[in-house]
Protein backbone atom coordinates (compact mmCIF):
# COMPACT_ATOMS: atom_id res chain seq x y z
CA UNK A 1 0.00 0.00 0.00
CA UNK A 2 3.32 2.21 -0.83
CA UNK A 3 1.01 5.19 -3.11
CA UNK A 4 2.25 8.65 -3.36
CA UNK A 5 -1.75 9.07 -3.60
CA UNK A 6 -4.55 8.28 -1.99
CA UNK A 7 -8.16 8.64 -2.77
CA UNK A 8 -11.36 7.89 -1.12
CA UNK A 9 -13.33 9.26 -4.29
CA UNK A 10 -13.14 11.49 -7.03
CA UNK A 11 -12.82 9.12 -10.33
CA UNK A 12 -13.60 10.03 -13.88
CA UNK A 13 -16.99 8.79 -14.43
CA UNK A 14 -17.69 7.55 -10.34
CA UNK A 15 -21.18 7.45 -9.14
CA UNK A 16 -21.58 8.22 -5.48
CA UNK A 17 -25.47 8.43 -3.41
CA UNK A 18 -25.02 8.93 0.31
CA UNK A 19 -28.75 8.80 1.95
CA UNK A 20 -29.18 11.27 4.37
CA UNK A 21 -29.32 10.18 7.94
CA UNK A 22 -32.68 11.99 8.22
CA UNK A 23 -34.11 10.04 5.43
CA UNK A 24 -32.73 6.82 6.62
CA UNK A 25 -34.29 7.59 10.21
CA UNK A 26 -37.67 8.69 8.80
CA UNK A 27 -38.32 6.58 5.69
CA UNK A 28 -35.99 3.68 6.31
CA UNK A 29 -35.72 2.26 9.49
CA UNK A 30 -39.63 3.36 10.41
CA UNK A 31 -40.65 1.76 7.11
CA UNK A 32 -41.92 -1.59 7.84
CA UNK A 33 -42.08 -2.29 4.01
CA UNK A 34 -38.06 -1.99 3.92
CA UNK A 35 -36.51 -1.74 7.39
CA UNK A 36 -35.35 -5.16 7.09
CA UNK A 37 -32.97 -4.12 4.77
CA UNK A 38 -31.87 -0.97 3.27
CA UNK A 39 -28.95 0.90 1.79
CA UNK A 40 -27.20 3.75 3.25
CA UNK A 41 -24.41 4.30 0.70
CA UNK A 42 -23.94 3.20 -3.13
CA UNK A 43 -21.70 4.04 -5.62
CA UNK A 44 -19.05 2.74 -8.64
CA UNK A 45 -15.98 3.71 -8.98
CA UNK A 46 -14.50 2.80 -12.36
CA UNK A 47 -10.47 2.68 -12.88
CA UNK A 48 -10.05 3.59 -9.89
CA UNK A 49 -6.15 4.62 -9.45
CA UNK A 50 -4.94 5.34 -5.92
CA UNK A 51 -8.16 4.13 -4.55
CA UNK A 52 -7.68 3.52 -0.65
CA UNK A 53 -10.02 3.08 2.33
CA UNK A 54 -9.55 2.75 5.85
CA UNK A 55 -11.62 2.14 8.64
CA UNK A 56 -9.79 1.32 12.02
CA UNK A 57 -12.87 1.01 13.62
CA UNK A 58 -14.83 -0.96 10.83
CA UNK A 59 -17.87 0.91 9.28
CA UNK A 60 -21.74 1.14 11.17
CA UNK A 61 -22.92 -0.91 8.38
CA UNK A 62 -22.02 -3.64 6.44
CA UNK A 63 -19.91 -3.47 3.03
CA UNK A 64 -20.29 -5.45 -0.25
CA UNK A 65 -17.69 -4.45 -3.01
CA UNK A 66 -18.16 -6.20 -6.35
CA UNK A 67 -14.35 -5.82 -8.61
CA UNK A 68 -15.93 -5.73 -12.02
CA UNK A 69 -12.27 -5.15 -13.66
CA UNK A 70 -8.70 -4.64 -12.27
CA UNK A 71 -7.24 -5.65 -9.47
CA UNK A 72 -7.33 -4.42 -5.76
CA UNK A 73 -6.25 -5.48 -2.11
CA UNK A 74 -8.85 -5.50 0.54
CA UNK A 75 -7.16 -6.11 4.46
CA UNK A 76 -10.15 -7.37 6.89
CA UNK A 77 -8.36 -7.93 10.53
CA UNK A 78 -4.99 -7.75 8.70
CA UNK A 79 -5.89 -10.66 6.53
CA UNK A 80 -5.27 -9.66 3.13
CA UNK A 81 -7.88 -10.64 0.12
CA UNK A 82 -6.39 -10.56 -3.22
CA UNK A 83 -9.44 -9.03 -5.56
CA UNK A 84 -9.89 -9.76 -9.45
CA UNK A 85 -13.02 -8.97 -12.24
CA UNK A 86 -15.65 -10.79 -10.87
CA UNK A 87 -14.43 -11.09 -7.56
CA UNK A 88 -17.15 -9.92 -4.44
CA UNK A 89 -16.24 -9.38 -0.88
CA UNK A 90 -18.43 -8.53 2.27
CA UNK A 91 -16.80 -6.56 5.17
CA UNK A 92 -19.44 -6.78 7.87
CA UNK A 93 -20.18 -4.17 9.85
CA UNK A 94 -18.13 -3.18 12.76
CA UNK A 95 -14.81 -5.06 11.55
CA UNK A 96 -11.40 -3.09 11.14
CA UNK A 97 -10.69 -3.04 7.38
CA UNK A 98 -8.98 -0.98 4.90
CA UNK A 99 -8.67 -1.61 1.07
CA UNK A 100 -6.82 -0.16 -2.11
CA UNK A 101 -6.96 -0.56 -6.12
CA UNK A 102 -3.90 -2.10 -7.86
CA UNK A 103 -1.19 0.08 -8.77
CA UNK A 104 -0.86 -1.37 -12.67
CA UNK A 105 -4.03 -2.33 -12.78
CA UNK A 106 -7.09 -0.18 -10.77
CA UNK A 107 -9.78 -2.11 -10.06
CA UNK A 108 -13.25 -1.08 -10.97
CA UNK A 109 -15.70 -1.31 -8.03
CA UNK A 110 -19.31 -1.44 -7.32
CA UNK A 111 -19.93 -1.31 -3.98
CA UNK A 112 -23.20 -0.77 -1.45
CA UNK A 113 -23.10 0.02 2.33
CA UNK A 114 -26.12 -1.48 3.65
CA UNK A 115 -28.28 -1.77 7.25
CA UNK A 116 -31.53 -3.11 8.67
CA UNK A 117 -33.11 -5.87 10.69
CA UNK A 118 -32.08 -8.98 8.03
CA UNK A 119 -28.39 -7.34 7.23
CA UNK A 120 -26.61 -9.46 9.61
CA UNK A 121 -28.57 -13.03 8.71
CA UNK A 122 -27.58 -12.15 4.79
CA UNK A 123 -23.50 -11.58 5.76
CA UNK A 124 -24.05 -14.55 8.04
CA UNK A 125 -25.62 -16.62 5.14
CA UNK A 126 -23.16 -15.49 2.03
CA UNK A 127 -19.88 -16.01 4.60
CA UNK A 128 -21.30 -19.36 5.33
CA UNK A 129 -21.53 -20.19 1.77
CA UNK A 130 -18.61 -18.65 0.22
CA UNK A 131 -16.30 -17.02 3.05
CA UNK A 132 -16.39 -13.08 2.88
CA UNK A 133 -15.09 -13.69 -0.32
CA UNK A 134 -16.83 -14.69 -3.09
CA UNK A 135 -17.02 -15.20 -6.88
CA UNK A 136 -19.66 -13.59 -9.81
CA UNK A 137 -20.35 -16.08 -12.41
CA UNK A 138 -23.66 -14.24 -14.19
CA UNK A 139 -22.58 -10.26 -13.08
CA UNK A 140 -24.36 -8.75 -16.06
CA UNK A 141 -27.60 -9.17 -13.94
CA UNK A 142 -25.69 -8.21 -10.98
CA UNK A 143 -25.31 -4.88 -12.92
CA UNK A 144 -28.26 -4.64 -13.98
CA UNK A 145 -29.80 -5.12 -11.28
CA UNK A 146 -27.52 -2.58 -9.61
CA UNK A 147 -27.67 0.04 -12.22
CA UNK A 148 -32.02 0.04 -11.56
CA UNK A 149 -31.25 0.45 -7.86
CA UNK A 150 -29.26 3.34 -8.54
CA UNK A 151 -31.22 4.87 -11.04
CA UNK A 152 -34.14 4.98 -8.78
CA UNK A 153 -31.98 6.35 -5.86
CA UNK A 154 -30.88 9.16 -8.04
CA UNK A 155 -34.21 10.34 -8.33
CA UNK A 156 -34.62 11.39 -4.87
CA UNK A 157 -35.96 9.97 -1.43
CA UNK A 158 -39.92 9.94 -2.12
CA UNK A 159 -41.21 6.72 -0.34
CA UNK A 160 -41.95 5.11 -3.71
CA UNK A 161 -37.87 5.90 -4.85
CA UNK A 162 -36.88 4.51 -2.02
CA UNK A 163 -39.10 1.55 -1.31
CA UNK A 164 -38.62 0.20 -5.11
CA UNK A 165 -34.72 0.55 -4.46
CA UNK A 166 -34.42 -1.26 -1.35
CA UNK A 167 -36.89 -4.17 -2.73
CA UNK A 168 -34.46 -4.78 -5.51
CA UNK A 169 -31.57 -4.90 -2.72
CA UNK A 170 -33.01 -8.04 -1.67
CA UNK A 171 -33.14 -9.34 -5.26
CA UNK A 172 -29.15 -8.45 -5.65
CA UNK A 173 -28.20 -9.90 -2.76
CA UNK A 174 -29.95 -13.09 -4.02
CA UNK A 175 -27.46 -13.15 -7.31
CA UNK A 176 -24.28 -13.27 -4.37
CA UNK A 177 -26.02 -15.79 -2.78
CA UNK A 178 -27.15 -17.97 -5.14
CA UNK A 179 -24.95 -16.66 -8.15
CA UNK A 180 -23.03 -20.30 -7.71
CA UNK A 181 -26.32 -21.90 -9.58
CA UNK A 182 -25.70 -20.06 -12.85
CA UNK A 183 -23.24 -20.16 -15.59
CA UNK A 184 -21.96 -16.82 -17.46
CA UNK A 185 -25.00 -16.58 -19.50
CA UNK A 186 -27.16 -17.26 -16.88
CA UNK A 187 -28.26 -20.57 -16.93
CA UNK A 188 -29.04 -22.79 -14.43
CA UNK A 189 -25.61 -25.12 -14.03
CA UNK A 190 -23.84 -26.91 -11.36
CA UNK A 191 -27.13 -28.67 -9.94
CA UNK A 192 -26.58 -31.11 -7.25
CA UNK A 193 -28.47 -34.38 -6.93
CA UNK A 194 -31.74 -32.36 -4.46
CA UNK A 195 -31.94 -29.89 -7.41
CA UNK A 196 -31.82 -33.02 -10.44
CA UNK A 197 -34.66 -34.89 -8.02
CA UNK A 198 -36.96 -31.55 -7.60
CA UNK A 199 -36.38 -31.24 -11.13
CA UNK A 200 -37.52 -35.28 -11.67
CA UNK A 201 -40.45 -34.19 -9.31
CA UNK A 202 -41.61 -31.01 -11.29
CA UNK A 203 -41.74 -32.89 -14.38
CA UNK A 204 -43.96 -36.38 -12.87
CA UNK A 205 -46.61 -34.61 -10.76
CA UNK A 206 -49.00 -37.13 -12.38
CA UNK A 207 -47.00 -39.91 -11.51
CA UNK A 208 -47.37 -42.10 -8.34
CA UNK A 209 -43.57 -42.16 -6.79
CA UNK A 210 -41.99 -43.95 -4.02
CA UNK A 211 -39.14 -42.77 -1.58
CA UNK A 212 -37.00 -45.35 -3.15
CA UNK A 213 -37.90 -44.80 -6.98
CA UNK A 214 -37.01 -40.92 -6.44
CA UNK A 215 -33.61 -42.06 -4.20
CA UNK A 216 -32.79 -43.91 -7.02
CA UNK A 217 -33.23 -41.11 -9.92
CA UNK A 218 -30.34 -39.92 -8.42
CA UNK A 219 -28.24 -43.05 -7.36
CA UNK A 220 -28.66 -42.28 -3.27
CA UNK A 221 -29.66 -44.31 -0.53
CA UNK A 222 -33.32 -43.68 0.52
CA UNK A 223 -31.97 -43.04 4.04
CA UNK A 224 -28.91 -40.54 2.54
CA UNK A 225 -31.30 -38.60 0.11
CA UNK A 226 -34.63 -38.01 2.88
CA UNK A 227 -31.19 -36.70 5.01
CA UNK A 228 -30.09 -34.37 2.46
CA UNK A 229 -33.39 -33.42 0.91
CA UNK A 230 -34.86 -32.70 4.31
CA UNK A 231 -31.55 -30.40 4.91
CA UNK A 232 -31.75 -28.35 1.90
CA UNK A 233 -35.27 -28.24 1.62
CA UNK A 234 -37.22 -27.90 5.15
CA UNK A 235 -39.44 -30.81 4.01
CA UNK A 236 -39.66 -34.52 3.19
CA UNK A 237 -38.90 -35.71 -0.43
CA UNK A 238 -42.83 -36.98 -0.26
CA UNK A 239 -43.51 -34.00 1.65
CA UNK A 240 -42.49 -31.82 -1.50
CA UNK A 241 -43.47 -33.83 -4.08
CA UNK A 242 -47.52 -33.42 -2.26
CA UNK A 243 -46.98 -29.67 -2.43
CA UNK A 244 -45.67 -29.74 -6.12
CA UNK A 245 -48.95 -31.96 -6.71
CA UNK A 246 -51.21 -29.44 -4.99
CA UNK A 247 -49.72 -26.65 -6.77
CA UNK A 248 -50.64 -28.33 -10.33
CA UNK A 249 -54.19 -29.03 -8.49
CA UNK A 250 -54.61 -25.29 -7.93
CA UNK A 251 -54.28 -24.36 -11.55
CA UNK A 252 -56.40 -27.36 -12.62
CA UNK A 253 -59.07 -25.72 -10.31
CA UNK A 254 -58.58 -22.38 -11.68
CA UNK A 255 -57.99 -22.66 -15.65
CA UNK A 256 -60.25 -25.63 -16.13
CA UNK A 257 -63.64 -27.07 -15.21
CA UNK A 258 -62.33 -30.59 -14.56
CA UNK A 259 -64.23 -32.43 -11.89
CA UNK A 260 -62.38 -33.18 -8.39
CA UNK A 261 -62.20 -36.75 -8.82
CA UNK A 262 -60.50 -36.19 -12.52
CA UNK A 263 -57.75 -32.96 -11.29
CA UNK A 264 -57.08 -36.18 -8.29
CA UNK A 265 -56.33 -38.23 -11.43
CA UNK A 266 -53.96 -35.83 -13.38
CA UNK A 267 -51.62 -35.32 -10.55
CA UNK A 268 -51.26 -38.96 -9.64
CA UNK A 269 -53.93 -39.74 -6.85
CA UNK A 270 -56.51 -42.34 -7.57
CA UNK A 271 -58.44 -41.89 -4.29
CA UNK A 272 -60.13 -38.34 -4.41
CA UNK A 273 -60.94 -38.37 -1.16
CA UNK A 274 -57.42 -38.51 0.17
CA UNK A 275 -56.56 -35.91 -2.58
CA UNK A 276 -58.95 -33.64 -1.00
CA UNK A 277 -58.12 -34.11 2.33
CA UNK A 278 -54.49 -33.43 1.53
CA UNK A 279 -55.67 -30.20 -0.66
CA UNK A 280 -57.17 -28.70 2.60
CA UNK A 281 -54.26 -29.63 4.88
CA UNK A 282 -52.07 -28.00 2.43
CA UNK A 283 -53.80 -24.99 1.05
CA UNK A 284 -56.29 -24.40 4.28
CA UNK A 285 -59.25 -25.52 2.51
CA UNK A 286 -61.16 -27.94 0.29
CA UNK A 287 -60.83 -27.94 -3.25
CA UNK A 288 -64.23 -27.25 -4.21
CA UNK A 289 -64.40 -24.03 -1.69
CA UNK A 290 -60.61 -23.33 -3.11
CA UNK A 291 -61.82 -22.76 -6.90
CA UNK A 292 -65.49 -21.08 -5.68
CA UNK A 293 -63.03 -18.44 -3.48
CA UNK A 294 -60.86 -17.82 -6.10
CA UNK A 295 -63.44 -17.03 -9.01
CA UNK A 296 -64.90 -15.14 -6.83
Amino acid sequence: MEHTIKKKEGFQGQKLIVIPKQVINSKCVKNEMINALYITDIGYYPKARFHYMERPNGAEQHILIYCNDGKGQVFIRNKEYKMEADDFIIIPGGMPHSYTADVNDPWSIYWIHFKGMVSDKIVSNIRKKNGLKGFIRFKEKNIELFNEIYTQLEKGYSNDNLICANMCLAHFFSTFLFNDKYDASGKLSNKDAIDIAIDFLSEHTHSILSLEEIACEVNLSPSHFSYLFKKKTGFSPMEYFNHLKVQKACQYLLFTKLRIKEISQEVGIEDQYYFSRMFAKIMGLPPNEYREKKIR
